[in-house]
């Protein structure tokens, strides 16, 4: 049976006003008043109605956190920073994952809105949804450009792909392929295959690029990388995220393709997972830390402030994992 506010009242020997008043901070109250109502609440289980607060004016402190998917570590590792600091100040995390859908995005934006969030933090991977914009709640983004007037944070991807392509090319690299995912319009992400290209570009050397969809199914990857080790063709290869350098790495090993010896290999992101679990790649690290604290201060500031003078974009440093790959 549902507990509701009068069966708190009851138990705390108060009437029903005086605990919404307890839960609500409002008014002046004793504090052996606030023990009891407290006390009876922990006994029942009774839980405040969120929304229902949210619809007499006051904030529910409920942030959304819109990702791809956190199975996938690099995700997995931002949402529980994110969760984590949230939770430090004072806010709980609603978690929606979108994989490859945008209407499946769109119906979460509708949900979060009408349960009346306080923000958002996005960093999905699907194209066109205006309700970021129509529904004016405060937002901030993580590697992807949803509208004008929403900063953007990310990692220094062409700095990444920069740092890549000078690991390659230090280590004798002539023949480099970039293997990325979809490039979507005017995603920040699209910097990293811009600063590896332009690297090897002022070297007189282009580097090739095949793209792999995150999405992809892992045996149609294994088999698209299959068919690319074959050709035996690159000396060095740069994957833009660690899962795909893994397969290309397990996939040479397999194929008899000694590395780094015949082929250097380096990923992207430089996950806790990867590190502890993976040590041999070597990879360019995002700043987790620094970009989940970034995230969660420009969205809080943008909360108390919605007029809040924010910049356009946030680019925080790379660093180098230096594994035995390359």
């Amino acid at each position: 049976m549902t507990v509701k506010l009068e069966d708190v009242a009851k138990l705390a020997g108060v009437s029903p006003t005086t605990v919404s008043r307890v839960i609500n901070n409002y008014g002046a109250i004793s504090d052996k008043t606030k023990k009891a109502v407290h006390a009876a609440m922990n006994q029942l289980n009774y839980r405040p109605n969120t929304l229902a607060r949210s619809l007499q004016g006051k904030s529910p402190h409920l942030i959304g956190l819109i990702f791809y998917d956190v199975s996938h570590p690099f995700f997995g590792e931002l949402v529980s920073r994110l969760e984590n600091l949230l939770f430090e100040r004072g806010y709980k995390a609603i978690l929606c994952n979108s994989a490859n859908d945008p209407e499946k995005e769109r119906e979460y934006l509708r949900l979060l809105a009408a349960n009346q969030v306080d923000g958002i933090i996005a960093g999905a991977h699907n194209e066109n949804i205006p309700e970021y914009k129509a529904y004016g709640l405060p937002i901030v983004s993580f590697d992807r450009n949803l509208a004008p007037t929403i900063p953007i944070v990310s990692s220094d991807n062409a700095q990444g792909g920069r740092l890549a392509a000078s690991v390659l090319s230090a280590n004798g690299v002539q023949a480099p392929l970039i293997i990325t995912g979809k490039e979507l319009p005017n995603s920040p992400t699209n910097a990293r295959s811009q600063g590896f290209h332009d690297y090897f570009a002022s070297h007189g050397i282009e580097p090739a690029t095949m793209a792999i969809p995150f999405e992809t199914a892992a045996a149609i990857r294994r088999t698209e990388i299959q068919r690319l080790l074959t050709k035996g063709q690159y000396d060095g290869i740069f994957c833009t995220d660690d899962l795909t350098a893994m397969q290309v790495h397990q996939q040479a090993l397999t194929m008899g393709i000694r590395v780094p010896d015949d082929l250097k290999l380096i990923g992207y992101d430089g996950t806790r997972f990867i590190q502890n679990y993976y040590p041999a790649l070597t990879t360019i690290v995002q700043p987790l830390d620094d970009i989940s604290k970034l995230l969660v201060d420009l969205l809080l500031t943008r909360i108390n402030d919605h007029k809040a003078d924010l910049d356009p974009n946030y680019l925080l440093p790379v660093s180098l994992h230096q594994g035995i790959t390359a």
